[in-house]
């Protein structure tokens, strides 16, 4: 599968890991999760895990109040357990 945006396929056969990397930035700070193949059954089910993480991730920052041009530290701290429990 093709990477999409804010999604890249780790596929490296010299590595333990496959699977998706989430990675989206916004005001300065970056969020990132991986989601295996492994834990997750296969590779079409962590695709739609990171993607729906990507989804709730975006909706939570887009929808945030900044503090001088920063993410608040309440939506960090959001954006981070909902990165935990995805």
């Amino acid at each position: 599968m093709k990477s999409k945006k804010n999604l890249t396929r780790f596929t490296y056969e010299t590595t333990a890991f496959q699977g998706w990397r989430l990675c989206l930035s916004r005001s300065g700070t970056t969020f990132t999760k991986y989601f295996s193949d492994k834990k997750y059954g296969s590779e079409r089910k962590a695709l739609k895990a990171a993607e729906t993480a990507r989804k709730e991730l975006t909706e939570l920052l887009e929808g945030s109040r900044k503090v001088n041009g920063k993410i608040s530290q309440t939506t960090n701290n959001k954006a981070k357990k909902l990165l935990k429990n995805a």
